[in-house]
């Protein structure tokens, strides 16, 4: 898995995004336990997940995760296409970017790093994925392993990552 957060807000007020996850295929009930797993000691009870059905081809109604039940819902209108929001009783919420899983490593560092940064104006999701096809149009050249996109890029490795 691998997954980029944003330290704690300095500015007391709520960023757009929390961080950036980047799962490795579209099954989203073994990538959302995958997920929740990490999350779940780190976060405290992660008690819902929900997600915009637009790029996941199989929508779980609930998952397991440490021994508990977790609530997926899907939500078409208020849910960024992008994004995935986790719910815990005890910590609140997170908004995450979800890094299409055939972007290629570049683009996709770029993507983890601006979703993550402590900086900067917030920004949505969907525009971060806007911004990132906009910077190197809608055909970027393929990766060696045809996941598309390989792009130059400096910071992968100063990303703030949990279990990459």
């Amino acid at each position: 898995m691998r997954l980029a957060l944003r330290s704690e807000n300095s500015s007391g007020g709520r960023a757009e995004l929390d961080g950036a996850w980047w799962p490795r295929s579209r099954d989203l009930p073994s990538e959302l336990s995958a997920l929740a797993d990490v999350l779940d000691p780190l976060w405290g009870r992660i008690t819902r997940i929900a997600v915009n059905p637009r790029h996941w081809p199989i929508l779980p109604p609930r998952i397991f995760v440490n021994g508990h039940v977790v609530r997926v819902g899907w939500f078409t209108s208020e849910l960024d296409p992008h994004g995935i929001t986790l719910l815990s009783y005890t910590a609140g919420r997170w908004d995450l970017l979800v890094v299409p899983p055939e972007t290629g490593a570049s683009s996709a560092a770029r993507l983890m790093a601006a979703a993550s940064a402590d900086a900067g104006p917030p920004r949505t999701a969907t525009a971060l994925m806007t911004a990132e096809r906009a910077r190197h149009g809608s055909r970027a050249p393929a990766g060696k392993d045809g996941s598309g996109g390989v792009l130059s890029s400096p910071g992968w490795n100063q990303l703030r990552a949990v279990g990459m």
